[in-house]
């Protein structure tokens, strides 16, 4: 077989995966098993299947599922934006930061006591196993949006808990036997806080630069505007890494920062974000479950270790450590029940498991194969279960169908007081006439699209649930109109 031959079978197998893998929705749908999971295992059986499928350097495992981390954090911070992090900010900061500590410790000691892995190995397992993980998130919500904090929580938490964990694990990593519990515990917190702080001020500065960036400097063609994002995107990573920061936390809180702002091609960097997301996580998942054998996993204890641990993690840690982080917020009952429930694993202690497995020795492996059954678990159990566990605790997920037909026009310069909104539940706009709103002449409703239908706008009109509008209103006017179409626990 000629070189372009060769080069052609590739080409052709690489695409039909991917290809099956964006069809997997349906797949997944029907067996009631996040995607996620089917990617892994489906991946795992093809190395068991095709041994040659395992050669893949730990080394590029780590660089591919970096790069897709970074395109799924960035995108993970502009679909919660400012405004709707501000609100869940407290919560999202306690158990992304302090969460992640005490979940790391907590897993560490049981990891110890049960099964006697060294003080130092059970650590890495527990801060491997400590962040959740913003691809599964995103990907077990899909189309289904979260009312009230509850959605926020989860999804800021699994954006800012991924660098805590990373800094933690790589600050342990570094620890040898000469320096000492004292001298230990002291160098863990001090790599710590310099790369929290370093990523978060990169993060900020750069996530304001960018802004800027995409305000003010034109580009020749609307295609390169999601392009010169997502350059950018990695030059902060490239940055706060230099920097001996965290490049996943500088990423997020810029994506945050570019989610709310108006921008010219919004629209089009926004999809084009969340399309690369959705490649990459499949990118993520195939790849890190070609480094494990699910033959060998049935041959060693990590099964049952893993099963355990996945068990306890799930119904006692968990609880144990976010449930009381919570009681400080304001949230009813059923969204802390929901928040606690769903700290979903995915591709960031698989990826963190590869640090430990670099080694090689037999007792590396064995964390590394404990981590992939619990996130196996965490994806299949937790993830499956969702839904059912958002109605028992009287969280509304509901879906949102994607939407082919757009309607629109095209300005040169940004629409002045051009603000759109779809009316969520308790907002005061639902239920009541445009008349009953007294807009006033500051603030008039100018479309209203209800299940994709235009309606004619009318003093008699009466808003509903989920209708979308596009509301105009004067640039000087001090009134909020989000607070009219937005109900309060969301702004």
């Amino acid at each position: 077989m000629s070189g372009i031959e060769s080069f052609g079978l590739t080409l052709l197998i690489v695409s039909a995966v991917i290809t099956l893998a964006l069809v997997s929705n349906r797949i997944s749908s029907a067996l009631r098993v996040p995607a996620p999971a089917l990617f892994l295992v489906a991946a795992a059986a093809a190395s068991d299947l095709v041994p040659t499928l395992r050669q893949v350097s730990l080394g590029v495992v780590e660089n591919v599922v970096t790069v897709a981390l970074v395109v799924i954090l960035f995108d993970g911070g502009m679909t919660i934006g400012v405004r709707k992090l501000r609100a869940a900010l407290g919560a999202v900061v306690s158990i992304g930061v302090l969460g992640t500590f005490l979940t790391a410790g907590a897993l560490a000691v049981a990891a110890h006591l049960l099964f006697g892995l060294p003080w130092l190995l059970a650590l890495l397992l527990g801060a491997a196993l400590s962040p959740t993980d913003p691809a599964v998130v995103f990907s077990v919500l899909g189309n289904r949006e979260i009312t009230g904090r509850a959605g926020t929580t989860i999804q800021g938490e699994s954006g800012a808990n991924d660098p805590v964990g990373i800094a933690l694990l790589l600050s342990l990593a570094g620890v040898t036997a000469s320096d000492g519990f004292g001298g230990a515990f002291l160098g863990v917190l001090g790599k710590f806080a310099v790369e929290m702080a370093v990523g978060a001020a990169v993060g900020l500065v750069g996530g304001w630069l960018l802004l800027q960036l995409v305000r003010r400097v034109e580009m020749p063609s609307e295609g390169l505007y999601p392009l010169r994002t997502l350059a950018v995107s990695f030059v902060l990573y490239g940055a706060a890494t230099l920097a001996h920061g965290s490049g996943f936390l500088a990423v997020f809180i810029a994506g945050v920062l570019v989610g709310d702002a108006a921008a010219p091609f919004k629209r089009e960097i926004e999809r084009f974000h969340s399309s690369l997301a959705s490649l990459a996580e499949i990118v993520a998942f195939v790849i890190l479950g070609l480094t494990v054998s699910l033959s060998s996993l049935f041959t060693t204890n990590a099964w049952w270790i893993g099963l355990v641990l996945a068990v306890l993690l799930t119904f006692v840690v968990r609880p144990l450590v976010v449930g009381p982080l919570l009681l400080a917020t304001r949230m009813p009952w059923g969204d802390r029940v929901f928040v606690v429930w769903s700290g979903l694993k995915g591709a960031v202690p698989i990826l963190l498991g590869t640090y430990i497995l670099v080694s090689g020795r037999a007792a590396d492996v064995l964390a590394y194969e404990i981590i992939f059954v619990v996130v196996l678990f965490s994806v299949v159990v937790q993830g499956g279960l969702m839904p059912i566990v958002a109605a028992r605790c009287g969280i509304e997920m509901r879906e949102r169908p994607p939407r082919p037909w757009a309607l629109g026009i095209r300005t040169n310069e940004e629409p002045a007081g051009a603000r759109r909104f779809r009316i969520s539940p308790g907002a005061p706009a639902a239920g009541r006439t445009v008349d009953d709103l007294h807009l006033g002449e500051d603030l008039w409703v100018s479309l209203v699209v209800r299940s994709g239908r235009q309606l004619r706008i009318r003093g008699d009109l009466t808003l509903e649930q989920d209708d979308e509008v596009l509301v105009l209103a004067d640039p000087d006017s001090e009134r909020d109109a989000a607070a009219l179409f937005t109900a309060h626990s969301q702004q």
